[in-house]
């Protein structure tokens, strides 16, 4: 009996969402198209730290290198990227990386996924600190972790601009005494900021989508300037420097210590710091390149979403790549990478080669990346909390669309409402990290459920139907129906041996093979977390031991996947190179997820605390699969009875 309880205790956990993917019907506005969704990516990856992380890392770990470490930041991203894009094809609807884990691992997962995103784009709508005041760590998750929020380096920066009156204002008339727990003063110009964009959104999506394109094709087109301009009066000599240079350079301030110029600066030439400054670089580089994964919430918005969102996904990177490797040539190419600024390396390249007029245009450009990075982390946080509270896992009143606008204006509202108190009150210097958590779980799990959802068979549970364009569906009706016919068929058990998991005769996937694809995930997941903690540790031999078993276990287990059948579902678009890709993907992610600090973690726990009460007092009780299945069971129950009285 107990165990009985603790079975169904444990299936609630993780059932799965049926998503009826052949209706298009939406309560909210279908109105975006591709050309949208390219600008929604471009702008909320493509921030202000495009004009900042170059200096900084060029400097400081790769020199001219950098080209090559955005070039594997892409690569990696890119990972991430085509896993959210299949499922874009598949799942077309609201919810990200919430949704692609409900239909696939389960509720529990689910609300842990989504919980976590809230917590990202929470601290991404709320920044407090000023563009030309961060590390060049911060500066790397500027837009998305930003400077602990946009919002405020908005604020900062256009306060540097004019002179910084705003700050000597506020820290005279409305200064916080409370160091470490609040800001120095409440900055009312970054919440004045976050009203207009909340009312902007609530308002429509089509009209946010046509400001997000204005500003993101300004940010582009100085940023082409900037390019231009950088080959125009850059010099290939700065990408071959050699010691007497940095030398000559340098003595003035180290004296003769030769040792400390090499530890700042390298040994010159094209990688002055080698491959792990390069691969250093490329670490930081990496969350440069994230906030695509905003497309993946306008599912029920767009036209044509199995095709659009993967087309979205795919070209806002690939343009982010051509900016930021643009960008890193030109400023190495301007000026000597060891006296690049890390605050203001633009601004301070152009008074290197006498265009002291082309720090106006910089100004400008940053502006908009801010104003676009904004808009791009307020966009999709409303569109997580209204999916998750129409599946009844939050409050439902937060699920409430306004009929005339097709936006959700309770959670709109809302989200707006707690960036603007977080950004007018709190220092945020300690969350940067923590929401890092959040959007790295969320890239795991998505490449975690492409794994999964690849090898499955065909079931009758709308959960793995398929999203096809219409031609598809016209070309290949009879096979669909014959398909769909032949999940109800009853297949003939699988014995569990090994010639069954390395050596499958079945051309389709099968329930065997599809728990072994389950098993040989988990264990893949498992691995890779003792692999990235193992590699945090000090080597010795012990440790290179284990580490080389674990990896030897992992490609093996990689080979036993591969083995197993895939589906052959048509879809508009899906993942290459399986199961390598999504493996590698899950890899990169576990990995920085375990360079943060012990602090880091601790403050996670408590955030997901809070979000387990909620779910386990709240949600699990009125989630919309749980009424699903109870009426379900009376259903059979009725039919049990009618059945016995005949």
């Amino acid at each position: 009996m107990e165990c009985q309880k603790i079975t169904n205790f444990g299936s609630q956990l993780l059932r799965r969402k049926n998503v009826d993917c052949t209706r298009e019907d939406s309560r909210l506005s279908r109105c975006l198209n591709t050309f949208d969704l390219v600008a929604l990516g471009v702008g909320s990856t493509l921030g202000a730290g495009v004009y900042v992380l170059a200096g900084a890392v060029a400097r400081e770990n790769a020199g001219p290198a950098i080209v090559i470490s955005f070039l594997i930041a892409a690569l990696a991203s890119v990972l991430a990227g085509l896993c959210y894009a299949e499922f874009g094809a598949r799942v077309p609807k609201t919810g990200s990386a919430y949704l692609y884990s409900y239909v696939t691992v389960g509720e529990l997962w689910a609300f842990i996924t989504g919980w976590n995103l809230i917590l990202s784009y929470v601290i991404e709508e709320s920044p407090n600190r000023p563009v030309l005041q961060l590390n060049f760590y911060a500066v790397a998750k500027l837009d998305w972790a930003g400077t602990s929020s946009v919002a405020r380096a908005w604020s900062a920066t256009f306060d540097e601009i004019i002179g910084q009156h705003i700050e000597k204002f506020c820290k005279k008339y409305m200064t916080m005494d409370a160091p470490g727990v609040l800001a120095k003063y409440p900055d009312i110009f970054a919440v004045v900021i976050i009203i207009i964009l909340t009312g902007l959104l609530a308002f429509g999506v089509k009209e946010s989508a046509l400001v997000n394109k204005v500003f993101t094709c300004i940010n582009v087109l100085v940023l082409g300037f900037v390019v231009i301009s950088g080959f125009v009066k850059g010099t290939g000599k700065n990408w071959n420097l050699t010691e007497q240079d940095i030398y000559n350079t340098s003595h003035s301030i180290f004296k003769n210590n030769q040792t400390q110029e090499q530890k700042l600066y390298g040994v010159g030439g094209f990688m002055p710091y080698g491959w792990k400054g390069v691969l250093s670089g490329a670490a930081t580089c990496f969350y440069a390149f994230v906030g695509f994964d905003c497309i993946a919430t306008t599912g029920e918005e767009v036209k044509n979403p199995q095709k659009a969102i993967p087309i979205g996904i795919v070209a806002s990177l690939l343009i982010c790549f051509v900016a930021y490797f643009g960008v890193s040539a030109a400023l190495t190419l301007m000026m000597p990478y060891y006296q690049l600024d890390t605050n203001s390396p633009l601004p301070n390249a152009f008074k290197y080669v006498g265009w002291d007029g082309a720090n106006y245009a910089v100004a400008v450009g940053s502006l908009c990346a801010l104003s676009t990075s904004l808009l791009g982390s307020m966009f999709p946080m409303p569109r997580i909390i209204y999916a998750m509270a129409e599946d009844g896992l939050l409050f439902k009143f937060l699920a409430r669309v306004n009929e005339k606008r097709k936006t959700p204006l309770i959670a709109t509202v809302t989200s707006g409402a707690t960036a603007a108190v977080m950004a007018f009150l709190f220092d945020l210097k300690d969350l940067v990290d923590l929401m890092s958590i959040g959007t790295l779980l969320a890239y795991s799990l998505v490449a975690a459920c492409v794994l999964v959802l690849r090898y499955q068979p065909e079931q009758p549970n709308l959960a793995y139907q398929m999203a096809r364009s219409t031609e598809e569906t016209d070309n290949n009706e009879s096979v669909s129906t014959s398909e769909s016919q032949a999940g109800f068929l009853p297949e003939e058990e699988e014995k569990f041996s090994l010639k069954a998991i390395l050596c499958s005769t079945d051309s389709d996937p099968s329930k065997f093979s599809g728990s072994v694809v389950n098993v040989s995930t988990f264990i893949i997941g498992f691995l890779i977390v003792g692999i990235c903690i193992l590699t945090s540790l000090e080597p010795n031999i012990l440790i290179n031991t284990v580490e080389i078993i674990a990896a030897i276990l992992v490609v093996t287990i990689i080979f036993i996947i591969r083995k197993q059948p895939e589906s052959k579902t048509k879809l508009s678009f899906k993942v290459p190179f399986l199961p390598f890709l999504p493996v590698g993907s899950i890899f990169v992610n576990v990995y920085l997820m375990l360079q943060l600090d012990a602090g880091t973690w601790i403050r996670f726990a408590i955030w997901m605390l809070i979000g387990f009460i909620i779910y386990f007092t709240y949600g699990m009780w009125h989630s919309v699969e749980a009424s699903y299945a109870a009426s379900a069971e009376a259903e059979r129950n009725t039919d049990t009875g009618s059945d016995s009285c005949k």
